[in-house]
């Protein structure tokens, strides 16, 4: 039986994929970020473990950065940077509950998440988002866009 391989990515601190092969194409690497000029790393500052990149093979693809380490289960930097301005957002609302408030930091923390409370969580984020308007759905949009999980995104955002 064949084991896949693969890579180790570098990913800046915002989650810029900068090189997803830093063994294959070390030359590739960087220091910063060339789109934002964040500290791009190749470890998870948490627990060590190496982010996984690319599939080693005869040919190469670009990944999505990943959202959480593979190693202990946390967010990487980029991931909990946009839960976190999506929590700031979610308490500058004006016209829901303190409560909803709550539930909609709960919600967003599930939508990261591929899990069977992800469609519950999506469920309840529409329907606080809805009554803040269409300006503050696109808001929400723009911060989780590229960290939801697919079972979100294909609920929240359909194509």
């Amino acid at each position: 039986m064949q084991k896949f391989q693969f890579d180790v990515a570098q990913i800046c601190e915002n989650g810029h994929v900068v090189n997803g092969f830093t063994k294959t194409s070390p030359e590739r690497s960087k220091d910063f970020c060339d789109k934002c000029g964040a500290a791009a790393i190749t470890t998870c500052p948490l627990c060590g473990g190496e982010i996984r990149g690319g599939l080693i093979t005869s040919y190469t693809t670009t990944r999505r950065a990943p959202a959480f380490c593979i190693y202990c289960g946390k967010p990487y930097p980029w991931t909990q940077a946009r839960i976190e301005a999506a929590h700031q957002l979610a308490g500058e609302l004006d016209g829901i509950s303190d409560e909803e408030k709550e539930k909609l930091t709960k919600s967003i923390d599930e939508i990261v998440k591929d899990s069977p409370s992800t469609t519950v969580a999506v469920t309840r984020f529409k329907k606080i988002v809805s009554k803040a308007g269409k300006p503050v759905a696109e808001a929400f949009k723009e911060i989780l866009v590229d960290v939801a999980s697919d079972t979100a995104k294909k609920v929240l955002w359909p194509q």
